[in-house]
C-alpha cells in the first residue's frame, strides 16, 4: 500500500479576509456526499497560545488540482448567509492523484473567535462538491484540545475509535502538560430503535458516566490499548477526546455476534436468538440471507455485500460512544442507505430520501458530547412505521438485490 504524502505548512502571516468569485454558504449546500467513501478528513489542536493546527487528508483523487488554490472558508453558523474568515493558502501545487495526500498547517484562533464551521477545500470544491471538502464542527472543546492522534508512523488518525492492540501516539502542542490521563468507562449502550419508536421507549443514555479505572501515562509514549473500552485521554486541565476501543478489524464484521447483531433491524427477537443458539451460527446467518433470497445464491451473496458494507461504513462514519451502526443515523444508514440529500442548521441535520421504494424525510437533533461532538438523535414519529416496514421487507425479500435475479 502507498503511503500518504504529508505536507507540512505553518501559516501563521495570514493576509485576513481573501474576495472569492464564489460565496459558498452551508445553508445551500447538499451534504449528503459526506455520507459516502472516500471523503477527506479533519482534524485540529491548539497550537501555541492563539493558533489551531488543522490536519487534512484528501483520499486519492480527491484533493485539489496543482493549479487550484487551497482555500480555508468559515461561517457563523450553517444558516450563515455569507462566509466569515476565509483565508487562501496559494497554488495546491500536487500533481499525483494516486496518493492519499495530508496537509497540515496553522490558521490563527482570534479571527475564528465568531465561527462555527470550517472548511477546507478547493473554492470551486466547497460551493458545489462537498463531498471532496474537508468540513469541521469548531467547538470550544476542540479549540482547546493540544493534541491529536497518529499511527505509529506519526500519521494523524482522523477518527474517534481505535482497535486492540493499535499502537498510536499524541502529537502535541509544544506547551502541553507531559502527564496523559487515561480514563476507561463502561460501554454497554443499546443500540437504535426504529424511528416509530415511542420515544418513551427508548432507554436514554446516562446523563454522567463514572470512570471504571484512571491511569496516568508519559504523554509523548507510544499508547496501546489491551481491550475494548470507551475511553478518554487528558493533558492536564485541557479538554478531554473520547475514543471507543474495537475489537481488531473494526470497523469491519466478521464474527457471528457481529454478523447477528445488526440483524435486530431486520429481524424478531425469537429470530435473533434462533440465529445465536445455532451450533454453527455463521451458517444460519448465510441460511438467512439465502431464504431472504429465495434460494439464488447470487442474490444472497448481493445482499450480504451490501448490508455489511452498510454496516461497516455505518461504523466509520458514526462510531461515537458506540458502534456506528447502533447510533440513530446508522440505523437509517444501514436500512435506507445513504441519504439522496442532507440539509444542517445549528438546531438539525435533515435526511432526505427520494424514489417511489424510500421516499421520506427524516430530522435529527444535536446532541453532541465529550464521545461525540457531532452525536445525532432521530426524532421518532409514528407516521415512519410503514416506511419502515416496507424498508425492511425489501431486505427479507431480496428485492434489495434485483441485478442478479434479473440476469439468470
Amino acid at each position: 500500500m502507498m503511503r500518504p504524502l504529508l505536507l507540512l505548512l505553518c501559516y501563521l502571516g495570514i493576509a485576513g479576509s481573501v474576495s472569492a468569485q464564489k460565496q459558498p454558504v452551508p445553508w445551500r449546500i447538499d451534504f449528503a456526499g459526506l455520507y459516502h467513501p472516500g471523503r477527506p478528513g479533519i482534524d485540529a489542536r491548539r497550537e501555541g497560545a492563539d493558533s489551531l493546527r488543522l490536519f487534512v487528508r484528501f483520499p486519492a483523487g480527491t484533493a485539489p488540482r496543482a493549479d487550484q488554490h487551497l482555500r480555508v472558508m468559515t461561517w457563523s453558523s450553517y444558516e450563515a448567509r455569507r462566509p466569515g474568515w476565509q483565508d487562501d493558502l496559494g497554488p495546491f501545487g500536487q500533481t499525483s492523484r494516486g496518493n492519499d495526500v495530508t496537509v497540515s498547517f496553522c490558521v490563527p484562533l482570534a479571527p475564528l473567535a465568531a465561527a462555527a464551521v470550517l472548511a477546507v477545500g478547493s473554492v470551486e470544491a466547497i460551493a458545489d462538491a462537498p463531498e471532496v471538502t474537508a468540513w469541521l464542527l469548531l467547538t470550544a472543546e476542540l479549540r482547546r484540545r493540544p493534541f491529536v492522534l497518529t499511527d505509529s508512523a506519526g500519521r494523524p488518525l482522523l477518527r474517534r475509535y481505535l482497535r486492540t492492540g493499535e499502537t498510536v501516539r499524541l502529537d502535541l502542542d509544544a506547551g502541553a502538560s507531559a502527564v496523559l490521563t487515561l480514563r476507561r468507562y463502561p460501554h454497554d449502550f443499546s443500540p437504535a430503535l426504529p424511528p416509530h419508536t415511542d420515544p418513551a421507549r427508548q432507554r436514554p443514555a446516562p446523563r454522567t458516566l463514572t470512570a471504571a479505572s484512571v491511569q496516568t501515562l508519559v504523554a509523548d509514549q507510544p499508547i496501546r490499548f489491551a481491550e475494548p473500552g470507551l475511553y478518554t485521554l487528558q493533558l492536564g486541565d485541557a479538554p478531554p477526546l473520547g475514543v471507543l476501543v474495537q475489537p481488531d478489524g473494526f470497523p469491519e464484521v466478521t464474527t457471528a455476534p457481529e454478523l447477528i447483531d445488526p440483524l435486530r433491524y431486520l429481524t424478531t427477537s425469537l429470530e435473533r436468538e434462533q440465529l445465536e443458539r445455532s451450533e454453527a451460527p455463521k451458517r444460519a446467518v448465510d441460511e438467512f440471507w439465502l431464504r431472504a433470497a429465495g434460494g439464488e445464491q447470487s442474490v444472497a451473496r448481493v445482499l450480504i455485500r451490501d448490508f455489511y458494507g452498510r454496516v461497516a461504513e455505518a461504523n466509520r462514519l458514526f462510531t461515537a460512544h458506540k458502534p456506528g451502526w447502533m447510533t440513530d443515523r446508522g440505523l437509517l444508514y444501514v436500512v435506507l442507505g445513504p441519504p439522496d440529500r442532507v440539509e444542517r442548521s445549528a438546531t438539525a441535520e435533515r435526511w432526505e430520501y427520494l424514489g417511489p421504494e424510500r421516499a421520506g424525510t427524516y430530522t435529527f437533533r444535536p446532541k453532541p458530547s465529550t464521545f461525540a461532538p457531532d452525536y445525532y438523535e432521530l426524532v421518532r414519529r409514528p407516521e415512519y412505521e410503514w416506511l419502515w416496514m416496507r424498508a425492511v421487507q425489501q431486505w427479507r425479500t431480496g428485492k434489495n438485490a434485483p441485478a442478479p435475479r434479473a440476469g439468470r
